[in-house]
């Protein structure tokens, strides 16, 4: 539940770190916390935003790093692929007609609501919105990797990314100062799952030829095929 505390430990165990790496964080008041009964508890509704912000923000050897342990514990088919598990084809848009920020999220939302695996679609654009208000989910290079702002088992009913390349490059917040135009709406029911997605994502994008291959493509399967590459290259490096 998005509510639960979380002793050292198993937070130490829920975000993929060493005890001693969150207790260096601790010190540095770089992790929000609180202490209760003398002790140092940690609120998962908070960690789950602030382990989102970290992966967006890793490069080079943290983010390989990162993504090698979460891969060892998140294997969900025979070969270890888990984004082009949860992006069908038909999952995949072009041409998403949205000129600003709010009427991005507002056709990303319907593009999701449309997979059938959504419970509310007006909870889901609330989230999203949450999110986005705490800090942009853009990352340099024209992507976003949208979601909401917690992950709980009754938003949906599976696991699911739906891909949109927007018709129009819009202002969405990256720190590269840049417009962006591609779009991963990331909706899993599991926030160590999500965590793992975010990193794949990331590891896609900075290590492989996936954002020009997208950009170039003419068409929703030519997107999908080149996911599809880009994630087995990353396994094959692993």
């Amino acid at each position: 539940m998005p509510h639960r505390i979380f002793n050292l430990d198993q937070t130490a165990e829920y975000l993929h770190l060493k005890p001693a790496d969150l207790q260096q964080l601790v010190r540095r008041q770089e992790i929000p916390c609180e202490t209760l009964g003398g002790r140092c508890v940690f609120r998962q509704r908070e960690l789950d935003v602030w382990a989102s912000r970290r992966i967006l923000g890793m490069v080079d050897k943290k983010l390989t790093d990162y993504h090698q342990v979460t891969s060892k514990e998140h294997d969900l088919s025979h070969d270890a692929a888990i984004i082009t598990e949860l992006a069908r084809l038909e999952f995949v848009h072009t041409d998403v007609p949205a000129r600003t920020k709010p009427s991005l999220l507002r056709e990303m939302t319907r593009l999701a609501d449309l997979t059938g695996m959504v419970f509310s679609a007006a909870d889901l654009l609330s989230s999203l919105e949450e999110r986005e208000n705490l800090c942009s989910t853009a990352i340099a290079d024209g992507i976003a990797l949208l979601h909401p702002r917690n992950h709980e088992p009754y938003m949906f009913e599976d696991s699911f990314i739906v891909i949109g390349r927007a018709a129009h490059p819009l202002p969405f917040g990256a720190p590269d100062g840049a417009t962006t135009d591609t779009f991963f709406l990331i909706c899993c029911q599991d926030d160590r799952i999500h965590l793992h997605v975010l990193a794949r994502i990331c590891m896609m994008c900075r290590r492989t030829h996936l954002i020009s291959a997208m950009r170039q493509a003419p068409d929703a399967a030519g997107i999908f095929e080149a996911l599809c590459a880009a994630e087995s290259e990353i396994i094959r490096k692993a």
